[in-house]
């Protein structure tokens, strides 16, 4: 077109944008921008500026967006939520935290009032990585000032945030104040009391939520198998919580398995973390490889952790530095008593 010197429109402009977008195409964006910047007779409109962001977002390429965000002489919900996801999505949370500060300042709060609860979600874990509790009790302040902190889709993500600081008496604050729970927010009160040891309340919330018929997903399993393996009950509530994975059909989920593997290992039931390990489909499964080998290193057989050491290496399996070390000193110091 640009050869027969047609005009390019603004809307085939957008959909050349929708497709780089769609499709990550680095370089058909960066193409497409420098096309758009020398029509001079284009004149964009903040929604065609944000498309713009999302697809140098979408392809990876911050830097030109956020060069692009910081020339828009006008800005919506939709320019800061792009680039604060965009930051969150390539881990650079404290720039998140810089660009959310500066929104609010300029929004003086007004935007909490219409911003997505997702953009909310990704500061609140900007804050937890960053370990910046005054800002998400702000975030939290606002949040109950505008009456959305009984929201349940936010409510999941406070909780985490106060069990990551150790704040459980904030987090169940926020867990009481909902009228109804879902899987998210039974989990995330789960996972902080497992974290922080209270094993049986783990238990007690487990049941509850049988109780008020939620359903459970294998990050529940996961966590309460966590707290299976921290009592001494010879592995009676693990077998139980076993049954019931099989009973509900994650017996196959990679979480669950590696979960199970590693219960199975802390309560001293070796024989019974190995055919769980055996039934593992998905052998690239990393997590439940060395789950497996801490599980032998834990109980003293040094023999079957070092065959399963070569095990891994022949099938491929990147082996963690600090578990070799772990097998070394092990072995190292069961030399050294012989000896003696």
């Amino acid at each position: 077109m640009d050869n027969l010197c047609l005009p390019i429109t603004t809307d085939m402009y957008t959909c050349l944008i929708k497709e780089c977008t769609f499709q990550k195409d680095s370089a058909g964006a960066f193409e497409l921008l420098n096309h758009i910047r020398k029509r001079v007779n284009i004149k964009p409109t903040l929604l065609f500026l944000n498309r713009l962001l999302l697809m140098h977002v979408s392809c990876g390429q911050l830097d030109t967006a956020r060069q692009l965000f910081d020339e828009m002489p006008l800005r919506d919900f939709n320019s800061w939520a792009v680039m604060i996801v965009g930051y969150v999505d390539v881990a650079d949370y404290q720039e998140c935290i810089t660009l959310f500060a500066e929104m609010m300042k300029r929004k003086k709060g007004h935007m909490l009032l219409v911003f997505p609860a997702w953009i909310i979600v990704c500061v609140l874990k900007a804050c937890v990585c960053t370990m910046n509790m005054e800002l998400g009790k702000q975030v939290h302040g606002l949040l109950f000032k505008l009456g959305s902190s009984r929201n349940i889709s936010l409510t999941g993500s406070l909780i985490n945030f106060y069990g990551k600081f150790r704040c459980l008496e904030d987090a169940d604050f926020v867990f009481s104040q909902l009228k109804r729970h879902n899987t998210v927010v039974w989990t995330a009160k789960i996972v902080n009391n497992c974290r922080e040891g209270h094993f049986h309340q783990v238990f007690n919330d487990f049941k509850e939520m049988g109780r008020e018929r939620i359903k459970k997903n294998s990050y529940t399993f996961s966590s309460v198998l966590k707290a299976c393996g921290g009592v001494d009950d010879d592995g009676n509530c693990g077998r139980q919580m076993h049954a019931n994975i099989v009973k509900i059909g994650l017996e196959s989920d990679e979480y669950v398995q590696c979960g199970l593997v590693d219960m199975y290992g802390k309560c001293r039931l070796l024989r019974d973390a190995e055919r769980v390990f055996e039934l593992i489909v998905d052998k690239k499964n990393i997590a439940s490889w060395n789950a497996m080998l801490v599980g032998y290193i834990r109980n003293g057989l040094y023999v079957e952790a070092t065959k399963f050491l070569y095990l891994m290496k022949a099938s491929g399996i990147q082996i963690q530095e600090s578990l070799i070390n772990d097998l070394r000193i092990a072995c190292s110091s069961i030399s050294a008593s012989k000896i003696n």
